[in-house]
């Protein structure tokens, strides 16, 4: 039988909450604050939160989270919603939020594809520095090639 689960305490939450973050900040580059912001987002009740909210539960400032705030909406990882009467904007994690971050980044691999094939025509076929670029088009081709099609699988399964 499985073990029975308590909902987590607020702690626990704001560990996890650093843990989303500190991947990011390695991954990404991105503050501190922003992967809190994001990890607070994924587990909070309600699901919607205020930026009062949110800088409450993951003890940041409302200024230094309010580019937080902008830039994870911009990004479509979150998303900014109001309710009729209220002056109050809240935020969610969008429902799409993981198959937008990660088509984003494979853009960046077509990306620098293109650059690599660019860069290869600057230089006779088989030079040493014609090689040298070949070799990162060769991976990024491989990557674009086989990440394609999984974003049309995942498309064909997750339509609504």
């Amino acid at each position: 039988m499985g073990e029975e689960r308590r909902e987590p305490e607020l702690d626990e939450l704001r560990a996890w909450a650093e843990q989303v973050a500190t991947y990011f900040m390695r991954l990404s580059g991105w503050p501190p604050i922003t992967g809190r912001a994001l990890g607070w987002l994924m587990v909070c009740e309600p699901r919607e939160q205020s930026a009062a909210n949110i800088a409450e539960a993951i003890r940041a400032s409302r200024a230094s989270l309010t580019g937080t705030l902008r830039m994870l909406t911009l990004s479509k990882l979150v998303q900014a919603v109001t309710r009729p009467g209220e002056r109050t904007t809240y935020y969610r994690i969008a429902d799409d939020a993981w198959a937008t971050v990660l088509r984003q980044r494979f853009a960046g691999l077509a990306e620098f594809l293109d650059i690599t094939r660019r860069g290869r025509a600057m230089f006779p076929e088989g030079s040493p520095r014609a090689a040298r670029v070949l070799a990162a088009e060769d991976v990024f081709r491989w990557l674009v090639e086989e990440v394609e099609p999984m974003f049309e699988r995942w498309d064909a399964e997750h339509r609504e």
